[in-house]
């Protein structure tokens, strides 16, 4: 092993952590996963028990989970083996958003194989006295590898260890001689996990080479591997795309004389919806609206039971990154005849829409097409030119502009009108040099021509949903739940803490979140409380069980606009082919090959599983990334705000890039810090520090290859200090008289 500290994981990392991670999780678990010892032991207990007292976790005798959740006999994928041998389990199907409960394995009954970590077994439960279960294992189904991405260390002697790059896996793996592929000493390698020892991590063999951890591409390709997001199509489905030819306007109505036109980041690397609009001229909607939005008809091209379609479900969704993206559809269709490129006739399935002054969706209507986009436009040249009264955009274009326009403050409206929850948080952007090092992290500009978009696919998700709904063919809606009881109380505790006297109740609607955020006058108080409102929100997710959309205010709710990335949206494409009869049959047809909700219940849940593990590897790389570039400013001071506070330290965020990274509490003083878990503050001698707090921090390490960041406080911070308001409202000087009370 390569004896190197591990970085001390943040909050959201171990809470991460808890939710994703398979079978039982604990104090133990955490600290192995982590690679925690020693005196950070104790920090880390402090930070599970402070977790536990601000509701985000549950602990051992609050669990709200009891035993009976899962059935008596379920299927189990074995998922860890501690040092004394005991292997922990979780359920292959768990569709929650809260972790499973822990589940530990008997010594399977004579006859049966001993399973190992990566199997599938069908095992039979019962309660354990921890509120998890044992699981006696009575049929091994199935095994397969796991694998692991990290740095190869060569021991000398023909073998090596794999140091993991996942800050979940800390324990290095040893790969015996003749297992190493020929891998040189530091090279990025992805193994894969051997089975059979009983006692420490599985040996592995290596079975990719990445190359140098500090080569362009690295990160990236870390994050992709780590997150197991498929690379390589499969030979049969690039045969069938590069087969492919675009349609011809039989059939299909012609839409090639619209001035239609793309709207998107100067980086995009697809263009899969196209936008138009007008005054509408009729006498019953005095100052509304006429809307095109014309979609990529991938369905045409991506049928139910091919190598393309299989492809494309395994995937889920594209996943972007800073240097590449790992996409749902071969480039052959994605970056082709399915991108709807200026001057080129591309099929399309649109949706014209007829909006009324206030943003009501008054009427809709679904075809096939063929579009020519008369124009490739990006966000920033959109709104340069909707600025400067349509300088720089080609006259035929402007009239179409104006009205696009005009729609966004009627749509904006309307979405005012049934409260939607409206959170601007800032995008973080990667800029890579030529040689694919880091030359800047920032922030993405946010213009009207971003909520342009954004509002008009709004729309246009609406109308599929509402069009599928009336013909009652089962859709894959886009559903995100109510707020959870037990983290709008702690929200409100919070606030409630910063001197916000809110009542939260799990009726109340999205509206209620914006009447906090537009009544707090300080900026610090409005970004904290915008952190907090988006943690206690409920993960929004597939299913053809309709809840409505909490976050938007909607009661219906499908993604159609986006079918080359997200392979809801393309079977949201087939439904209404079939409900419109705008095709063929076999066009129309689901996944599964027919259009059933109980079919789509399982690919609901499974592409809701690819999008979280997209989002994960996506974040991860962002982390990399930030460390990579913060890297060679190691003793530099940064300016940043507290985002997480625990007994154990705080997590700070910095102005410049949004990083995140810990401050521990034993660099803080000799004292030992008082940790406030209701009003979220840290107690360092004379002074508080609260959520939301300005302060400066130094780097003191940087780690690429994990992610990892740690600060010390700035000497500076002392006079910003002694100036900043308390967390009561007061002074400072006010906390003897606070103390008596």
């Amino acid at each position: 092993m390569s004896g190197r500290p591990a970085p001390f994981p943040t909050r959201d990392e171990v809470l991460r952590f808890v939710r994703e991670s398979p079978g039982k999780v604990g104090r133990r678990e955490i600290a192995r996963a982590f690679g925690i010892r020693g005196n950070d032991r104790a920090a880390l207990t402090d930070l599970l028990r402070s977790l536990e007292e601000e509701g985000a976790l549950d602990g051992p005798r609050r669990r709200r989970r009891t035993p009976g959740t899962l059935p008596q006999v379920t299927v189990l994928e074995v998922t860890d083996l501690d040092p004394d041998g005991a292997l922990s389990a979780r359920p292959a199907r768990w569709e929650e958003d809260e972790p499973p409960p822990s589940i530990t394995l008997d010594a399977a009954p004579r006859g049966v194989p001993e399973p190992g970590v990566g199997d599938r077994v069908l095992a039979r439960l019962r309660p354990a006295p921890d509120g998890g279960y044992l699981a006696r294992p009575m049929r091994v189904l199935d095994a397969g590898p796991r694998r692991v991405v990290g740095v190869f260390r060569a021991d000398g002697r023909g073998g090596g260890a794999i140091q993991p790059a996942d800050r979940r896996r800390r324990r290095d793996f040893p790969v015996p001689e003749g297992e190493t592929a020929g891998a040189r000493q530091g090279e990025l390698v992805v193994g894969e996990t051997r089975e059979g020892r009983r006692v420490g991590p599985p040996e592995a063999r290596v079975v990719e080479r990445l190359g140098a951890p500090d080569s362009p591409g690295a990160i990236s390709l870390a994050a992709i591997h780590t997150h197991g997001l498929p690379f390589d199509f499969p030979d049969d489905a690039l045969a069938e795309a590069a087969s492919l030819e675009a349609p011809g306007p039989e059939g299909r109505a012609d839409l090639r004389s619209l001035p239609l036109v793309t709207i998107d980041g100067a980086d995009a690397r697809d263009f899969d919806d196209a936008v138009w609009a007008e005054a509408d001229a009729a006498p019953d909607n005095e100052g509304g609206f006429r809307a095109t939005v014309a979609i990529a008809d991938v369905a045409h091209f991506v049928r139910p039971h091919t190598a393309l379609d299989r492809a494309a479900r395994e995937r889920g969704n594209s996943a972007y990154f800073p240097d590449r993206v790992v996409p749902m559809l071969p480039e052959a269709l994605s970056a082709d005849l399915c991108s709807l490129k200026p001057g080129l006739d591309r099929a399309c399935l649109a949706v014209h829409l007829r909006i009324a002054a206030d943003g009501a969706l008054l009427a809709w209507r679904f075809e096939r097409a063929l579009m020519r986009s008369a124009a490739r436009l990006t966000y920033d040249g959109m709104q340069a030119a909707a600025d400067s009264g349509g300088e720089g955009l080609a006259e035929a274009l402007r009239p179409a502009m104006a009205a696009l326009y005009g729609v966004l403050g009627a749509l904006r409206a309307a979405r005012e009108r049934r409260g939607a929850l409206d959170l601007e948080l800032p995008e973080r952007t990667v800029a890579l040099a030529a040689d694919g090092t880091v030359s800047g992290i920032g922030f993405a500009r946010r213009h009207d021509s971003h909520r342009l978009i954004e509002e008009l696919m709004i729309a246009a998700n609406v109308a599929a949903a509402s069009a599928l709904d009336a013909a009652r063919t089962p859709c894959m809606y886009r559903v995100h739940d109510r707020p959870d009881t037990a983290k709008l109380d702690v929200l409100q505790e919070l606030l409630r803490s910063r001197g916000l006297r809110v009542r939260l109740r799990g009726a109340m609607g999205a509206d209620a979140f914006n009447k906090i955020l537009a009544g707090l006058d300080d900026p610090r108080d409005a970004a904290i409380a915008g952190l907090m409102i988006l943690r206690a929100q409920a993960q929004a997710a597939y299913s053809p069980r309709n809840i409505g959309h909490f976050g938007l205010g909607l009661r219906r709710y499908a993604h159609f606009t986006s079918p080359i990335r997200r392979y809801a949206d393309l079977l949201v494409h087939r439904a209404l082919i079939a409900a419109c009869d705008l095709g063929p049959a076999s066009a129309g047809q689901g996944a599964a090959g027919q259009g059933e909700a109980a079919a789509l219940e399982q690919v609901g849940a499974h592409i809701s599983s690819t999008e979280r593990r997209a989002q994960a590897a996506e974040r991860d790389a962002m982390d990399r990334y930030c460390a990579a570039y913060l890297a060679e400013r190691v003793d530099a001071a940064f300016h940043g705000r507290i985002v997480g506070v625990t007994r154990f330290g705080i997590f700070v965020s910095l102005d410049e890039t949004g990083a995140e990274g810990l401050v521990p509490a034993r660099t803080l003083g000799r004292v030992r810090p008082r940790f406030d878990a209701r009003r979220h503050t840290l107690a360092v001698g004379g002074r508080t520090l609260g959520l939301g707090d300005a302060v400066i921090v130094t780097l003191r390490e940087a780690d690429p290859l994990a992610g990892g960041l740690a600060f010390t406080l700035d000497a500076a911070n002392g006079e910003a200090w002694e100036q900043a308001p308390d967390h009561d409202g007061g002074r400072r000087g006010g906390r003897r008289e606070r103390r008596r009370r």
